[in-house]
């Protein structure tokens, strides 16, 4: 648990992306009251959309600002993230997308006054990144089904139609044309063989996999990556292994998991869509993983204990 109190600029700097619905000129002046009420100045800066974030989250940085406050979904975070990392700069999180994975791991209230409240009250601390040919990820990394989720989810979205319709329409579409991927894994230098399997989803530490606190972690420093991989080869196995999950029945048959501070992921294919936190990519194999321990800086409510001591 981190025990150092989060030092504060004068005025802080908060990236919001606009691109996210929740965002907009309202919720920019929201913030700045909320700031205010706290004895705070923020400079609001609206992102227009994820690829400004980056050169936003630079120039915060060049000018000292602490923390750095970031204002969206898990790739809005992410984008800060990757920019922190190193810098000693702490992350402050204001929880604005649709499924705030990281935040909630954490802890960190999902309104906007309690996630304020926790920048200026909570505690900074170290925590795990993962890290894949060289891109951040702060959550999990995917390849296989869910990256061809999240392309048919946006190609959706820029059609019109919401995102929660978006994502059921793509889900349908991926599983009408159900396929898996053929991997060679190799953990902390040890050859673990091929794998036939319809995802490989890499988490920054542990992930819990049934139930429903599926898809959340406990533990945030561990200092390792967790790979998990399904046994299943057709449409109908993988339906029914969703079903086991849910209802705790997954057994050692049904998911391997692999723990190591490096994975790399060798494929028949030169180049894959690799899901990174929600934005997917082209990279070049073999996929090379590795956990950057400690490496950001970012606040947490004071009774939290997922994070090294800062």
């Amino acid at each position: 648990m981190a025990v150092c109190s989060p030092a504060t600029s004068s005025e802080v700097t908060c990236i919001l992306n606009a691109s996210v619905g929740s965002v907009n000129a309202d919720a920019g002046e929201l913030l700045k009251r909320i700031f205010a009420e706290s004895g705070k100045q923020a400079h609001i800066v609206l992102a227009k959309n994820g690829s400004d974030i980056p050169a936003l989250a630079s120039r915060a940085v060049k000018e000292k600002s602490q923390p750095i406050i970031a204002g969206g979904g898990d790739g809005t975070l992410s984008a800060v993230a990757t920019v922190l990392v190193g810098t000693g700069i702490a992350l402050g999180v204001l929880p604005l997308g649709t499924l705030n994975h990281f935040a909630k791991d954490l802890h960190i209230p999902l309104d906007i006054e309690g996630a304020v409240n926790n920048i200026f009250t909570g505690n900074v601390a170290s925590i795990d990144v993962g890290e894949v040919n060289g891109r951040i990820f702060l959550n999990n990394s995917n390849l296989g089904i869910y990256p061809r989720v999240v392309q048919k989810r946006e190609h959706g979205e820029k059609q019109g139609y919401t995102k929660w319709i978006a994502f059921a329409q793509a889900v349908v579409s991926v599983m009408r044309h159900y396929s898996v991927v053929q991997v060679r894994l190799r953990a902390d230098k040890e050859d673990e063989g091929t794998r036939k399997t319809p995802f490989v989803f890499v988490g920054n530490n542990k992930y819990e996999l049934e139930g429903l606190e599926c898809g959340t972690r406990t533990i945030l420093d561990g200092g390792l990556l967790c790979v998990y991989t399904a046994n299943v080869a057709r449409r109908s196995d993988l339906l029914r292994l969703a079903l086991k999950a849910l209802f705790r029945r997954l057994n050692d048959n049904d998911i391997e998991a692999l723990e190591a501070k490096e994975i790399w992921v060798q494929a028949k294919e030169k180049r894959l869509n690799v899901a990174t936190d929600g934005e997917v990519n082209f990279m070049d194999t073999p996929l090379h993983y590795r956990t950057v321990p400690g490496a950001l800086r970012v606040i947490v409510p004071a009774k939290n204990g997922s994070g090294r001591k800062a």
